[in-house]
């Protein structure tokens, strides 16, 4: 029997008093009675528009109504047909600007929690397994490689689709530790990394080989790949070089990128007594951004002890990119928002340290390119009294790749030109996610792995055709 309740179940969460104290997950999940409750809301349409606001084209109704029956083993095997990361994409995708989007239940009320029921089945589903990945069953091998450069989210999504084509997959990762963004830029209060590990195991069990420690464009280059075999090369590296406001004093110490202060904290540990990570503990702090970044940095930055954080961001509340649920968060937790104020400059003491933020007091015009209203300074100042800045402003491709493989096209930040989303002008040579497009969502970047696995998989048949 349909639920025509017009709001969701309510998903449960830690009280805000106390979860500014730890970095523990502050969304509890449902439990076995909510999620079928919530199933129920499911109107079961027959042209399923929510499955076109999928990137990775989860068949959505048919697992929501698994759960609705109580088989919530079948819901998952029915998310992960599609979906490499069920757990991490139900906590952290921006379901309410996509699937949930296109939901008819949203015309007369709230749309059915497709990420809330998305995170159930994947928790449960790790639950009940102890935490112990299953094996899951590979095709045999065609005798083919391909190499990935990258273990984000786009590089996990390719490989484990091409693993299940019969690929022999290697993925090379910079880092000590596969991930990506999953693992150094979105806080454990967010996304426990014991979830990660677990997916990421998931997508090994397909047989995907992950090589650490190895830098594309240093250790070894795109042409390297081809010369040990490779067929096929996916780059899927992300955006991880960050941008900076070119301000006066923004050299001094206390100033700190989303990136690396985010990476000290989240993959560094700096949040855990037992490791020794250098990161300064501030009583006060600025973080400029309107994004998720800024409201991850802003978040971690009020757990590690600070006293006031502020977001600054020159435009308004509704002009911000992140996401309505994290902003709702950050202000429960006592993030103040810092609106329509820009930074100009940092000032230090004597020793080099920040003492204050001079910015301007903006107002809103006409809208531009973005289709947002562009800010506008007003002639007046301000002056915030700061100890830490955090510049989350966006980040750009590494240009490693790009300096070391000749051919391929890259546009004027850095970002890999593609004809189709997919192929480079490179031949053999395929790119998505973060390092195509820039900074954007996981799931975005998951959908082009996907689309990257088939292109590769259509390239490496021909090739094979034509002898």
């Amino acid at each position: 029997m349909a639920n025509m309740q017009k709001n969701k179940v309510p998903m449960p969460e830690q009280d805000p008093k106390i979860r500014i104290e730890n970095f523990q997950e502050v969304t509890l999940g449902y439990n076995d009675e909510d999620a079928m409750l919530e199933a129920q809301r499911c109107l079961q349409c027959k042209h399923r528009p929510c499955v076109s606001g999928c990137p990775v084209n989860v068949q959505i109704p048919a697992f929501i109504h698994a759960v609705e029956k109580g088989a919530f083993n079948e819901a998952y095997q029915i998310i992960t047909e599609t979906n490499s990361l069920p757990a991490v994409c139900g906590r952290v995708c921006p379901q309410e600007s996509q699937c949930e989007a296109k939901c008819v239940r949203g015309i007369k009320g709230e749309s059915v929690a497709i990420g809330r029921l998305e995170r159930f089945c994947a928790d449960r589903h790790r639950e009940q397994a102890n935490n112990q990945p299953i094996t899951q069953q590979t095709r045999a091998s065609n005798g083919k490689k391909v190499a990935v450069c990258g273990a984000g989210p786009a590089g996990l999504s390719c490989a484990g689709d091409l693993a299940k084509l019969g690929y022999e997959v290697t993925v090379f990762e910079s880092l000590h530790t596969a991930g990506g963004v999953l693992q150094y830029g979105i806080p454990a209060f967010r996304l426990p990394k014991d979830i990660v590990d677990y997916e990421i195991q998931q997508v090994k069990n397909l047989g995907v080989n992950i090589q650490l420690n190895t830098i594309i464009g240093q250790t070894l280059t795109i042409d390297d790949l081809f010369e040990l075999g490779y067929g096929a090369v996916f780059i899927g590296s992300g955006a991880g070089l960050p941008a900076f406001l070119g301000i006066p004093g923004e050299n001094s110490c206390g100033v700190y990128s989303a990136n690396e202060y985010l990476t000290r904290v989240n993959l560094m540990k700096a949040y855990l007594n037992e490791y020794d990570t250098p990161i300064l503990r501030s009583k006060h702090v600025a973080v400029v951004g309107g994004g998720n970044v800024a409201m991850d940095a802003a978040r971690c930055a009020k757990r590690l002890g600070a006293e006031t954080v502020s977001i600054v961001y020159r435009r308004s509340e509704e002009e911000m990119p992140a996401r309505r649920e994290e902003i709702h968060h950050a202000k429960e937790e006592g993030i103040r928002l810092q609106l329509l104020t820009n930074p100009v400059e940092i000032f230090a003491d004597e020793n080099g340290n920040v003492t204050s933020m001079r910015c301007d007091v903006m107002t809103l015009g006409e809208p531009d390119a973005s289709g947002r209203r562009r800010p506008m300074p007003t002639g007046e100042q301000m002056t915030l009294q700061v100890e830490a800045v955090i510049i989350a402003v966006g980040t750009t491709p590494n240009p490693l790749i790009r300096m070391t493989t000749p051919g391929l096209e890259t546009n004027q930040w850095g970002c890999v030109e593609t004809s189709d989303g997919v192929t480079t002008s490179r031949e053999g040579v395929f790119a998505g996610g973060d390092a195509v497009t820039g900074a954007a969502t996981v799931i975005l970047a998951m959908g082009a792995g996907k689309e990257a696995a088939q292109a590769i998989d259509t390239y490496l048949k021909s090739k094979e055709q034509q002898g």
